[in-house]
This record gives C-alpha cells, sequence and structure tokens, in this order.
C-alpha cells in the first residue's frame, strides 16, 4: 500500500478509531546525532509529551545528509501519527540551497517548541583578541577562517549571514551536526563555528571563546560577551525548533499531538531544561507555527539566492 493510499484509508476511518490514538509507542525522529543541540532539546520533551500521549515517545536519532536523511524518514513514513519529526530551521534552508528535495510542505506543522540564540565562538587557539579584532583579520584575510557548518543548514546560514553584513569572506568545513563540529573547534582544527550559550562552561575554562551573540542585547547569564550589532554586524539570528507530522497525518491526530505539545511546554520541568540549554521556551499552535513557518521559509529562500547551489 503506498503512501496516498494509506492516507486515504486513514481519512476513511471513524472519528471513533482515531479516538484511540495513540495505542502504541510514538516515534520522534530527530535528524542529527545524539549529543547535538536538538537532540539535547528534544531528550527532555519526549519524556513529558508521553505524559500527555499516554504511549511512549521513544527518540530515533536518524542523521546524515544536513539532516535530510532523517527528513526523508520521516516525510516517507506512514501519516498515521505514530512518527513525528523534531525540525529546524534547516529544513527551508537546505532545500533552498538544493542540499535537499525535502520541503516543509511534505509535513504537517504540530506546534513550535523552542528558540536558541546563535553565538559566533572561536577556538583559543587561534587568538584574535575581541570581535572587531576578528573582523579586522577576516577583512585582511579572505577566505583563510575556517568556519565548521553543516552545509546548508542553520550552522552555514548564521555564519552567512554575518559574511555579507561585515563584507568578509570564510572558508568553510563540512561536519554533520553540532558534536563533531565542537571536537573540531576544541581541537583546533577549526577557527569558527556556531554555537550557543551550552557551551558557557567551556569559555570559563578557556577552551572555546565567545566573539558574538545575535541577539538584540546582551545575555544576562554572560555579560561581558557582545552582541554582534555593538560589533557592527547587524545580525540577529536564533535556531527554532518544532514538531511535524507526515503530510496527510488526521486532523484528529494532530489535535492530539498539539494538545499535548501545548501541556509539555507549560512544565516547569521543561522550562528548566530549557534553561540549561540556553534556549527559550517559544510555543506555537498549530495555526501559528504554520504562518510562522510560512514567514521563515519566505526568509531562508532570499538567503539560499544568495548563496546558490551548494555542492557536498
Amino acid at each position: 500500500m503506498n503512501k496516498l493510499i494509506a492516507g486515504i484509508a486513514l481519512a476513511a476511518l471513524p472519528f471513533a478509531a482515531l479516538g484511540q490514538y495513540p495505542d502504541r509507542p510514538v516515534k520522534l525522529i530527530v535528524p542529527w546525532p545524539a549529543g547535538g543541540d536538538t537532540d539535547n532539546i528534544f531528550r527532555p520533551y519526549a519524556p513529558l509529551m508521553q505524559k500527555y500521549l499516554g504511549q511512549t515517545v521513544v527518540i530515533a536519532n536518524v542523521g546524515g545528509a544536513s539532516g535530510t536523511k532523517g527528513a526523508r524518514e520521516a516525510k516517507d513514513s506512514p501519516p498515521d501519527g505514530y512518527t513525528i519529526y523534531g525540525v529546524h530551521d534547516y529544513i527551508h534552508s537546505t532545500y533552498y540551497t538544493g542540499v535537499s528535495d525535502v520541503n516543509y510542505t511534505d509535513f504537517e506543522p504540530v506546534c513550535l517548541v523552542s528558540s536558541t540564540p546563535s553565538v559566533l565562538t572561536g577556538s583559543p587557539k587561534t587568538p584574535r583578541g575581541d570581535g572587531g579584532g576578528l573582523r579586522a583579520d577576516a577583512r585582511a584575510r579572505p577566505g583563510q577562517i575556517s568556519v565548521g557548518a553543516t552545509l546548508g543548514s542553520t550552522s552555514h546560514f548564521f555564519p552567512a549571514l554575518i559574511e555579507k553584513a561585515a563584507g568578509i569572506k570564510f572558508k568553510y568545513v563540512s561536519y554533520e551536526g553540532l558534536a563533531p563540529r565542537m571536537n573540531a573547534i576544541l581541537g583546533g582544527h577549526i577557527d569558527l563555528t556556531d554555537a550557543n550559550l551550552t557551551q558557557k562552561g567551556k569559555v570559563e575554562a578557556g577552551q572555546l571563546k565567545f566573539f558574538g551573540i545575535a541577539t538584540e542585547q546582551r545575555n544576562p547569564e554572560m555579560p561581558n560577551v557582545p552582541t554582534l550589532k555593538e560589533l557592527g554586524v547587524n545580525v540577529k539570528y536564533t535556531v527554532s525548533r518544532g514538531i511535524m507530522a507526515p503530510k496527510g497525518t488526521p486532523g484528529a491526530v494532530l489535535a492530539k499531538l498539539e494538545s499535548a505539545c501545548a501541556a509539555t511546554v507549560k512544565e516547569a520541568a521543561f522550562a528548566d531544561s530549557m534553561k540549561k540549554q540556553a534556549t527559550e521556551v517559544a510555543y506555537l499552535d498549530r495555526k501559528g507555527y504554520a504562518t510562522w513557518l510560512k514567514q521563515n521559509d519566505d526568509l531562508n529562500k532570499d538567503l539560499g539566492r544568495d548563496l546558490g547551489p551548494l555542492k557536498r
């Protein structure tokens, strides 16, 4: 039975049958390796969500191809609510840079969960003083300062925005997700990467350096870290994460998932875990998330046009 026929069959089910959902565990696909930022957001989310679904929520890390492998598996899963998808802005950026053929419109939005500000982060093994010194160095040596990124994803778009705003050029080195990028920068193999305030301890220990945070104002957790705007680079950037389901998932199932999501993000335990991840709880329901996705897609379309097609 192909996916179209399966969707028609599900749509034909009486509401009473759908009302039994879920009657078995739900798989949450995280399209990045364990230990990265996205995994760390959904690890505390899943056990709280299952309390409101009434079934176990099992995380499946499906990494590879800049998150595309996991996106394809989620897209091709039966639209029955038993596979859901933990997504962030990469779903737009990889599509518009030609890295992926999967678009956000291939899914049904369920809810937005969180928002994490990006921080331009460097290795102390390549010291350049403050952010102003880094900018001057990048202008003096175009294409020589290396940046670890997952090509076509948010960790690529963030430094690309900095390049455009500052009139500089970086050299990109591709990694699959945050965990391998952190290993590379801690080992001094790359100069810069996109990270966030979860790396505060490594900065305080002298293992990393924060050059600038992409927010309107300084963060009270790290008040000595300037905003990029203070450095003359007018860039604000956050990575937002949410839940989607395969296209054609029945409305009653989506409503149950949406209700569970709304209750989960109100849990004090979730707020506490997000604070540890230097992340804001940023809930939007299905309707609000759909509107947000369209707006974010338009933004990424413009950025993707600037970068052009990417070769992996």
